[in-house]
């Protein structure tokens, strides 16, 4: 018997006062050697390696769960316009875009040569599945100078080139507000922020769009500036980047 067996014994027969009552054992304590201390690592590693399989494999089922890309019938190109953050202007710009476009290129309405879809503020399932079922030509990223709005354009044109749909470039919008009657004008919402994330995403500005009543007051009436007001500085603007879009689209299938 171990050192430590032996004094227990002896211990046990000084408390029994030679009743001849036969000892308690002892309870089982665990060990707190190097093993035992080396055993929630283990776990923890063990755990690691189950969680890098699982998630290996749920890449590998979702890769072969992806649908395939169905062209639209009667549509040569989709352009996306789409931002990270609500409020930007993002549905105004996409309707007066698709007018420009028109406007640029007098399409006879058969087969479309562009269809524009307004995509939905985020970076969520509707992005997703917009660009895992449709062959996209380019995205359009819409977003104010502002700081805030600048993060969430970031993160819609890094989603748009994980999923390999060309970002033809940034818009930005309300870029500056002019006043109706001294003409004087004011960065409300900061000054060239979309140009210094255009230099950090190696991307493009395709226009500015400056912050005007009459953008607004026409898309209310369903008049939009485009065609209400062609000759207006607005539509003017609209028209470049219509024309900037459609020199960075690839050329469209046969």
């Amino acid at each position: 018997m171990g050192a430590s067996a032996w004094r227990w014994v002896l211990r046990a027969a000084r408390l029994s006062g030679g009743s001849g009552r036969a000892p308690t054992a002892p309870l089982h304590r665990p060990s707190r050697g190097p093993a035992a201390c080396a055993a929630p690592f283990a776990n923890s590693a063990s755990s690691g390696s189950r969680d890098d399989a699982l998630r290996d494999k749920r890449i590998r089922i979702l890769s072969r769960g992806l649908p395939k890309q169905k062209p639209i019938e009667g549509v040569k190109q989709v352009v996306v316009v789409a931002s990270g953050k609500g409020g930007v202007g993002k549905s105004t710009t996409a309707v007066n875009l698709a007018l420009a476009l028109a406007a640029n290129d007098l399409v006879d309405w058969g087969q479309l040569d562009y269809l524009v879809i307004d995509m939905p503020p985020g970076t969520g399932d509707v992005q997703l599945s917009v660009s895992q079922n449709i062959p996209i030509a380019g995205a359009v990223i819409i977003s104010t100078p502002q700081d805030v709005a600048l993060l969430d354009a970031r993160k819609g044109a890094e989603m748009f080139r994980k999923v390999h749909v060309p970002v033809l470039g940034l818009v930005q919008n309300m870029s500056v507000f002019q006043c109706p009657k001294c003409k004087h004008e004011t960065h409300i919402f900061g000054a060239d922020g979309v140009r210094d994330l255009a230099k950090t995403l190696g991307l493009d500005v395709l226009g500015d769009v400056p912050l005007h009543v009459n953008i607004r007051e026409t898309s209310d009436t369903g008049q939009p500036v485009v065609i209400s007001q062609p000759q207006s500085d607005a539509a003017k603007a609209y028209l470049k980047i219509a024309m900037e879009i459609v020199r960075r689209l690839p050329a469209p299938p046969a």
